[in-house]
């Protein structure tokens, strides 16, 4: 599971970037057998052993490999604040209004990273036939870059707003976004984030809606009208964008319309847009446009965004940074949700040099674990679950002992169709095999404040006239069939596996807590049509029905029977490597399997629901099932 050796190759010499985090923080009472010594230092005790937290610092930020520009009289300075950094810097303005959806025109040579610094010349060398952006009149212009280092990894997406025609003075710029946030029948939230403190404005027609100043900007855009198209401006400084925005429908209009789904779009082989920084830069684009074009009313896209299983928030932090600037110029006309999967983990990692190695969610749970970081840097629904605090194994009523979570567990409606959004990585311990000296979340399991919510918002959307249409969504499947047959909610059909809180495991084991999920999704509700999975990266659908053999030869524990069928989609075909199909009990109940790289679309026309699957690369049909 772990990335974190592969990630050691994009080591730039920043290690003057944060000092280790040296503060003491409290120690979730969640968490067994962990402590401070005498001079602080932090400690996990196995079988009479001191397994220490490995030292270490953030060695890479947004704000280094930003390079921190500069205007000059000739163009714009960068600094990587890294002596000895060499590498390339590509650059190219961005065409805003030639384009629906502008991305960099890379200019036809780029510029030298020499010890840490590089300078594009905008002067001289982008002016005349080469100023597309009429910047000479104007007297302003963006332009996008892009980072890597002297051995060839891609590091860094970045965009910079200047203005004058010399000197040159760099102004604040939309480095990330926009996006479109939390789109209903009546509002949206557009969000975006700005390298300066400043309070920009979105105007909808005529109207201004005013932010707040910052740096981290969401503002409401509300008393619109059902099913119409908007046309949006960003304006920021002395500059503006212009995109567009369809609201949705009444509830329950039963109109026609597209929403897209995949996961897993963590770096990939091949070298080049494949791996930007923790994300499959290349395959996340094709499949953004490829919804796009086919005019998508939203796109569900659940974990593994990004390589992750970082120690660092600055790490992570860029990593996510990457995988919004592919999404981003497709993302400012629909919403795109996300859901959190192993790969978002933010660890504390104990390790000795021989044998122990083991990895928790990184604390204090509000500010540090992956939780909070995702929450950090998505703008998802709130109307989930608070936490596990509350739960029979809530070790105190008195302290937070779980992450929150805000942001990572929720619901959201459009039209008939309701989306689950769950997290089956929450309080996640990578070192599975160890959990029970640390205690933590496994992999693959819904702990039982999720799944109370979970009962009652699918009782409650059951009875909601306006929902024909229910999908959930995890990361990890519930019957995995090639990668993760090890894991997921199967563990090789051991259910010894299961969390464990304050030392002592919960009474529930992984297949048992599947079961709980099926019971709910299929005996509980007749509206719940598919479970959306990923983690495993290939495309199939498993028809989950009656007759489908789901436990192995030996299991104790009561076995539950299904009255209907209902399907697990399973993409996690979003860019990151393969795995093939493995033999489990229930491959004769799955069809379409494939290591193609693949976005699930699903046409929803009223009571009916038909399912296409395409190669974003290449176009190709995957695969075409009739739902509903």
């Amino acid at each position: 599971m772990r990335q974190i050796a592969a990630v050691l190759i994009y080591l730039l010499l920043f290690t003057s970037l944060v000092g280790q985090d040296k503060k003491k923080y409290d120690i979730p009472l969640s968490y067994s057998n962990i402590a401070y010594d005498d001079d602080d230092r932090l400690f996990i005790e196995v079988s009479g052993t001191k397994i220490y937290e490995e030292k270490s610092e953030p060695f890479i930020s947004i704000e280094n490999i930003a390079g921190r520009p500069e205007g000059t009289d000739e163009g714009i300075l960068f600094d990587f604040s890294a002596p000895g950094f060499d590498g390339i810097m590509y650059y190219g303005f961005i065409p805003y209004g030639d384009s629906k959806h502008p991305h960099p025109v890379y200019f036809r040579s780029a510029a030298r990273i020499n010890n840490g610094k590089a300078f594009i010349e905008i002067a001289k060398t982008l002016s005349g036939r080469y100023d597309m952006v009429d910047w000479e009149e104007n007297e302003k212009g963006t332009i996008g870059y892009r980072i890597i280092n002297d051995k060839g990894n891609f590091l860094y997406d970045g965009i910079v707003s200047f203005r004058g025609k010399g000197p040159f003075k760099v102004v604040p710029t939309i480095t990330e976004g926009p996006f479109v946030n939390l789109l209903t029948h009546k509002d949206v939230t557009i969000s975006f984030t700005t390298n300066t403190k400043i309070r920009p404005s979105v105007e909808v027609n005529g109207q201004k809606f005013r932010g707040t100043r910052g740096t981290r900007h969401e503002i409401k855009v509300d008393g619109l009208d059902p099913d119409t198209e908007y046309k949006y401006s960003i304006n920021y400084a002395d500059n503006n964008q212009t995109y567009s925005f369809k609201t949705a429908p009444l509830p329950g209009s039963g109109t026609s319309f597209t929403f897209a789904y995949a996961s897993d779009s963590r770096s990939g082989n091949g070298g080049g847009e494949r791996d930007i920084y923790g994300a499959n830069f290349y395959i996340m684009k094709k499949i953004m446009a490829l919804a796009r074009y086919n005019d998508v009313s939203f796109f569900q896209f659940t974990g593994d965004l990004v390589n992750g299983y970082q120690q660092w928030a600055e790490h992570i932090n860029l990593e996510y940074a990457n995988w919004k600037r592919a999404v981003q110029p497709f993302g400012a006309y629909f919403p795109v949700y996300v859901g959190m999967g192993n790969h978002e983990a933010l660890m504390r990692v104990f390790s000795t040099k021989d044998r122990w190695n083991i990895s928790i969610d990184r604390f204090p749970f509000e500010t540090q674990s992956s939780e909070a970081v995702f929450n950090e840097n998505f703008v998802m629904p709130q109307n989930g679950p608070d936490s596990e605090d509350g739960a029979y194994y809530d070790p105190s009523e008195n302290s937070i002992d779980f992450p929150s979570y805000k942001e990572n567990v929720f619901y959201y409606t459009y039209d008939n169709v309701a989306m689950v959004v769950l997290n089956s990585d929450y309080f996640y311990a990578p070192s599975t095999n160890m959990i029970r000296y640390s205690s933590g979340g496994l992999h693959g399991y819904i702990m039982n404040r999720q799944l109370e919510w979970f009962k009652e918002t699918i009782l409650t959307l059951e009875a909601n006239p306006d929902i024909d249409h229910i999908f959930v969504t995890q990361h990890t499947p519930c019957f995995p069939n090639g990668g993760h047959v090890q894991d997921d909610m199967w563990y090789n059909g051991n259910n010894d596996y299961r969390p464990y809180v304050a030392g002592m495991s919960l009474e529930k084991g992984i297949i048992e807590r599947r079961d709980e999920l099926l019971d709910i999704m299929v005996n509980k509700s007749s509206k719940v049509v598919a479970i959306l999975t990923g983690d495993e990266h290939n495309y199939s659908r498993t028809e989950v029905s009656p007759e489908m053999e789901r436990y192995p030869d030996i299991y104790l524990p009561e076995k539950i029977e299904l009255t209907r069928t209902i399907y697990q989609i399973n993409n996690g075909a979003a860019g990151a490597p393969y795995y093939a199909q493995e033999e489990t009990p229930w491959t004769p109940w799955v069809s379409g399997f494939t290591t193609q790289n693949a976005l699930v679309l699903f046409h929803v026309t009223g009571k009916n629901i038909d399912m296409e699957v395409i190669n974003p690369d290449t176009l190709e049909e995957v695969d075409r099932l009739k739902i509903r």
